[in-house]
């Protein structure tokens, strides 16, 4: 399609109008770098909304206890409602696609985890064994609480890295002791769970030793279910269930919005990921909108081109070139021009793009920011189409210009 005296002509023409062409170009370079560059963004904003998810189960519940504020079956309004280890048994036998369930309490005081040579308040969380399931924790050293642990109310404790480092610099800490506001338990393992929920600085302990040792009875702050393969609407009517059953035994309405929370962890990643894919459609309108005017000024330099080169268009076509020819010769030099300068802003935004993502801190909101190989073929196919259309209007004027009119142009 492109030959030596097509391209000398084009240079010829850059060089006659360096200014003019210089601006247009980089209209079209700033549109693609823009949409690379937002495109980009949107998928560094999806992969860290990803990470902050993929530390537990996406497909789980969370429920919380609160107030009711309706009356219901004779009891006033404004009732407490206080979770029991009995209601993660009632849940068990009562909700269809349960996975995985645990309880967790909060200690009534504030915790301080000390040694003989140092404290400091971390947070310490009363979980059952399973919970290492739900939280997706990965065990450095040593174990997780185990089954025994909770049965015989142990004063085990496993501790994340963060916390070893601050306590046991340098050591495994496996058989030593901390003490939680002054009662020494016992270090049975090390875990890491780096995220943006700060659960790498946390220490886990049997719940049934917490509610025995601070008196808490069965009472319990926290259930935490995960649901076996279901869909997000699915999920939905899970949460519903949830909440029927728990009102069943507490006997509160099912319609109260207060007496009970339940967190749909699925629903809320799945309205995140809806969230971020608007995210980028509004990008591509932005940069495709960028592009466009991109596209005016190719096409308005074509047109300007083809008023000086009239005469010469006019020699061509009495020598016996046909349109069609006339309108090949407009065309790749407007596809040409903008393939040039489109590939200058898709290249730099991939650049820039891989410069920010190995300075960006980890753990945040915003990770490894890209353009995939979809979206650079994505571009190049807009860059061929942007030139043909920048090119096609000039083309066709081109070509309608009679030979004799063209000779006398002026």
């Amino acid at each position: 399609m492109f030959s030596r005296e097509v391209f000398e002509e084009i240079y010829l023409s850059i060089r006659m109008n360096k200014l003019r062409s210089f601006l247009t170009c980089f209209s079209v370079a700033w549109g693609i770098f823009m949409l690379i560059i937002l495109l980009g963004s949107g998928k560094g904003l999806e992969n860290g909304v990803s990470s902050m998810f993929k530390d537990a189960m996406n497909n789980s519940l969370w429920i919380l206890a609160g107030q009711t504020t309706v009356d219901y079956n004779g009891l006033k309004k404004g009732r407490t409602i206080q979770l029991q280890n009995e209601d993660q048994d009632h849940l068990k036998r009562n909700v269809d696609n349960l996975q995985y369930s645990s309880s967790r309490m909060t200690i009534p005081v504030s915790t301080v985890l000390s040694t003989t040579k140092k404290y400091a308040p971390y947070e310490v969380r009363t979980v059952m064994p399973i919970y290492e399931k739900i939280e997706l924790i990965k065990t450095m050293n040593g174990r997780f609480i185990n089954e025994r642990d909770q049965a015989e109310c142990r004063k085990s404790a496993t501790i994340s890295t963060e916390i070893r480092d601050f306590f046991f610099p340098g050591e495994v800490p496996i058989g030593k002791f901390i003490k939680i506001n002054n009662i020494a338990f016992k270090i049975v393992g090390v875990f890491e769970d780096k995220d943006n929920w700060d659960n790498n600085r946390c220490v886990y302990i049997p719940i049934s030793t917490a509610q025995k040792i601070f008196g808490a009875g069965h009472d319990v702050t926290m259930i935490s279910l995960t649901l076996d393969n279901i869909t997000v609407e699915q999920s939905k009517v899970v949460a519903d269930d949830v909440k029927k059953a728990l009102a069943k035994r507490h006997n509160f309405s099912p319609d109260d919005p207060r007496a009970v929370w339940v967190s749909n962890n699925f629903e809320q990643m799945d309205r995140t990921m809806q969230m971020i894919r608007g995210i980028n459609i509004f990008v591509w309108i932005i940069g495709i909108g960028t592009i466009i005017a991109g596209i005016v000024g190719i096409s308005n330099i074509m047109l300007i081109s083809v008023k000086e080169r009239t005469q010469e268009i006019g020699v061509r076509k009495a020598l016996g070139a046909k349109p069609l020819s006339v309108i090949s010769m407009v065309l790749q030099e407007s596809i040409l021009l903008t393939m040039m300068a489109g590939y200058v802003g898709l290249i730099s935004g991939i650049g820039l793009l891989e410069i920010v993502s190995k300075n960006i801190p980890e753990n945040n909101y915003f990770k490894d920011p890209s353009a995939d190989i979809n979206v650079a073929i994505t571009a190049t196919v807009i860059l061929v189409v942007a030139g043909a259309v920048a090119g096609f209007f000039p083309a066709r004027q081109a070509a309608r210009v009679k030979p004799i009119e063209a000779l006398r142009y002026e």
